[in-house]
């Protein structure tokens, strides 16, 4: 029987979508499994550009689809549904991160076109989409990465009430192929915030300029380089802080797909992994005979599990976000950060157990084992939504609000608040419902009740020995802070999501025993920072905890860990 936790190409029906959306889910499954693994593995390592994939997206309308706004759209299953563009992401993460990429740069790409109120640019962008073109996003440069605050894509006026636009672009994904790219730049004649511009640009212009390809991949990153492009009204985006307000509001969108790109490549992997593993025999015995090698698969497995349960309950409150409901900018840098860096955890600890195997060329192993590095690093480093993110701890944890229950949201709705977000500040007064509810209602569960103790010492820690205001520049003691602030908000929506899924309690037992390690882990590195106060180091050591140990409960785990051997494998 089939793990029901796991995406399975083989049994996958996703059912609860409405039947547009599952035949397009489905048909972008069975074009990757009718290609098969060799054709797969062989375009990867030539670094062929993704032609017959994005022929085939086009033939099927799969970004027209899944990406185009209602109000911009020409067919009822046009619309921008969180839900099935995280169910897209995974299935092209289980297959290559270079087909995700084309789709993520393309969703970045038309960020700041949706929240314009330029008819002309939205009316352009839903025909490109419509004839299958593909989109890039303008922000990033070589000088100064995405410090949007220095850019150096100037805008001149010209005697028609345009502009002329000069400058490069760098990192830009898509940049060789897309038939609108969202520059951002600011002109030369408006100091300040008020000069900003979003634009829209054609990489077929003759003024733009493909300079190369910066990575040896199939992705496309490109440097480009625009000399004395002409930008019209009907090119212009945004201008002053709407525009710096569309770039991170953009971000915001983007960053959130990386979580379930990150859990496709585990999945594959994990199918991969295991089944070598439990085929190979060693000294008289399967691999997996041996306790350390069920131990480091089964603690893959509980994460890998853990990754799609926040994933998929941080769905929920990005669909149901408002002006008045801003807790999704909590939870999005948590899917980037913290579900990405936990795929790292997944790939490290299989590859621990397969070994040279993960290195061989004919494995989809090795391709997930460089391509699972590149998510945390995309839309932000770990670090700066690490720091992101600490900007909400006091109100998460010490200042709950009233807010009704927020439901599972898979139902056919067009999320149109994500471009309407509006000024992209006032984090500090985002407030959030309380936490302790998700924990007590698994309060009998061994490994939750003990990690619970973690939790509530950490509400101690920022009430009574917080950081003070010369320890809040020393960014290296407040990551290891907010490592542990995230511990908390994981586990909370981990827990959130169980409940409304019925999770086995094995499973999430086991789950919470590595979160206790974790959170015991990031207390001991807190512990050892140089700028950590006495009464810090003594909080540090009073929260490391044991995990409650049951074998039996680890060895039912292991059991749907150990079926996952021959559950799946990718035709040749």
């Amino acid at each position: 029987m089939a793990d029901s936790l796991l995406f399975n190409p083989r049994t996958y029906d996703p059912a609860h979508f409405d039947p547009e959306t599952r035949r397009l889910l489905r048909a972008t499954v069975d074009w990757f499994e009718d290609r098969g693994k060799r054709r797969l593995i062989e375009d990867y390592r030539s670094r062929a550009w993704l032609a017959d994939f994005l022929t085939f997206a086009a033939k099927e309308r799969l970004f027209a689809t899944f990406l185009t706004p209602s109000s911009a759209g020409e067919s009822d299953d046009q619309r921008w549904d969180t839900a099935r563009i995280a169910a897209l992401n995974e299935i092209f993460g289980f297959y290559g991160l270079d087909y995700w990429y084309a789709w993520q740069v393309t969703i970045l790409g038309l960020g700041p076109v949706w929240q314009s109120d330029n008819a002309a640019a939205r009316t352009r962008a839903a025909h490109l989409l419509s004839e299958g073109e593909v989109f890039a996003f303008g922000l990033s440069e070589k000088t100064h990465g995405a410090d949007i605050y220095s850019t150096d894509m100037l805008l001149t006026p010209d005697a028609d009430g345009g502009f002329r636009a000069t400058g490069s672009k760098y990192y830009i994904g898509n940049g060789n192929a897309a038939g609108l790219v969202s520059v951002f730049g600011r002109r030369t004649d408006v100091e300040g915030p008020d000069g900003y511009v979003f634009f829209a640009a054609d990489s077929r212009h003759p003024s733009y300029r493909l300079v190369k390809n910066v990575v040896d991949s199939s992705k496309y990153v490109s440097e480009f380089r625009l000399d004395d492009y002409p930008v019209g009204p009907d090119d212009v985006l945004h201008t002053g802080r709407a525009a710096f307000d569309a770039a991170l509001n953009t971000v915001n969108v983007g960053k959130f797909n990386l979580c379930t790109a990150s859990i496709g490549i585990c999945e594959h992997a994990m199918y991969e992994a295991v089944t070598h593993a439990h085929q190979r025999i060693l000294y008289g015995r399967p691999v997996t005979a041996f306790p350390h090698v069920r131990r480091e698969f089964t603690d893959a497995y509980v994460r890998l599990v853990g990754m799609k349960l926040f994933s998929d309950r941080a769905v929920d409150y990005f669909r149901s976000a408002s002006p008045e409901d801003r807790r999704y900018l909590l939870f999005n840098p948590m899917t980037k950060m913290k579900v990405t860096t936990e795929g790292e955890k997944v790939i490290d600890l299989m590859w621990d157990v397969i070994a040279a195997k993960g290195f061989e060329k004919d494995t989809y192993f090795a391709q997930a084992a460089v391509e699972i590095r590149g998510l945390p690093k995309l839309e932000g480093t770990v670090h700066v939504n690490l720091a992101l993110i600490l900007k909400f701890m006091r109100n998460h944890l010490l200042n709950p609000a009233e807010f009704a229950a927020v439901p599972t949201r898979l139902d056919a709705a067009d999320d149109t608040f994500l471009f309407e977000q509006g000024p992209a500040r006032g984090l500090g007064s985002v407030r959030f419902h309380d936490w302790r509810p998700a924990y007590d209602a698994y309060a009998g569960v061994p490994n939750v009740a003990r990690f619970r103790e973690q939790a509530d010492a950490l509400c101690q820690f920022v009430a009574t020995a917080a950081p003070d205001e010369e320890q809040s520049r020393d960014l290296d003691l407040l990551l290891a802070v907010g490592q542990l602030f995230a511990l908390v908000v994981h586990a909370q929506l981990i827990l959130e999501q169980a409940r409304l899924t019925d999770l086995d309690e094995d499973v999430l037992d086991e789950l919470f025993a590595v979160l206790v390690r974790d959170f015991s882990a990031y207390a001991v590195e807190l512990h050892g920072k140089d700028s950590a106060t006495a009464d810090q180091q003594r909080w540090a050591l009073d929260a490391v905890r044991r995990p409650v140990v049951d074998e039996a409960r680890s060895g039912r785990v292991w059991q749907r860990v150990e079926a996952l051997s021959g559950a799946y494998e990718m035709a040749p």
